[in-house]
């Protein structure tokens, strides 16, 4: 399956630049040849082993992390996160580790090598359980792949991927500090698709139950966010609308 997806994702490049240059369109070397390196990248990306994926995701959040503030393990946000994630050390096989940046925007993200990032606004601005809602939130992503799915098209897209092709070596093992600084930005406003949204959202749903906690407060965090930002604002800025995600939620807890 892997090696039919290579051939595809070539051949659409390639059919591109052709379909370019008989229609009329002038389509130089150098149109034709970032085509085909658009079609590799992407190839490249998606054939990329699960052992290849974690090395680059290890590189990228350790940048990630020297770029940052992070709270210190004696601080309130740090003590706080890791009471909250005690027992979900390890979830449905994934093994997860949690810091906080001391950023004042409401936001959080995940790599898939299982590294989740809190904001400090985020934890501000939300209850333990909210909290426990946008945690359980990110670990759907991881779980459910969604969050591996972004970081193929955050790596076909980024100077990374370029690296990687011009070593040989698809781990790429010395990634640069502007490469992985790109790499990095592409995974922090990676984009998710509604159907994905709700996945990880009834992901969290079920997460939160099986533990006993209060489910509810995912709608109450959803909420919170919709009063602040709008429904045309999100949790996060990469996400549909709070208010929209809100009611659904509300509807399937009732």
């Amino acid at each position: 399956m892997k090696k039919l997806a290579f051939v595809q994702k070539t051949s659409y490049a390639a059919c591109l630049a052709i379909t370019l240059t008989l229609s009329g369109c002038k389509t130089t070397g150098s149109d034709m040849s970032g085509l085909l390196s658009a079609g590799m990248g992407m190839a490249t990306a998606i054939t990329m082993t699960d052992q290849q994926m974690k090395l680059i995701g290890d590189q990228s959040i350790a940048h990630l992390d020297s770029q940052h503030q992070i709270a210190p393990s004696n601080s309130r946000y740090a003590q706080r996160l890791a009471q909250l994630t005690q027992g979900w050390e390890t979830v449905d096989g994934q093994s997860l580790e949690y810091k906080v940046y001391m950023l004042p925007e409401i936001n959080a993200f995940a790599v898939p090598n299982g590294s989740i990032r809190m904001y400090s606004g985020l934890m501000d601005e939300m209850t333990d359980d909210e909290v426990r809602y946008v945690i359980a939130h990110e670990i759907g992503h991881v779980v459910l792949g969604h969050s591996k799915r972004a970081f193929q098209v955050a790596y076909a897209a980024s100077a990374a991927r370029e690296a990687a092709a011009a070593s040989g070596n698809t781990t790429a093992a010395a990634l640069s500090n502007s490469e992985l600084g790109e790499l990095g930005e592409k995974l922090v406003n990676a984009q998710f698709s509604q159907t994905q949204e709700h996945e990880a959202d009834d992901y969290a749903i079920k997460l939160m139950q099986r533990h006993g906690m209060n489910a509810e407060a995912s709608v109450s965090a959803l909420r919170k966010l919709e009063a602040k930002y709008g429904n045309s604002r999100s949790l996060f800025s990469s996400h549909p609308a709070a208010g929209d995600r809100a009611d659904r939620l509300s509807n399937s807890l009732r």
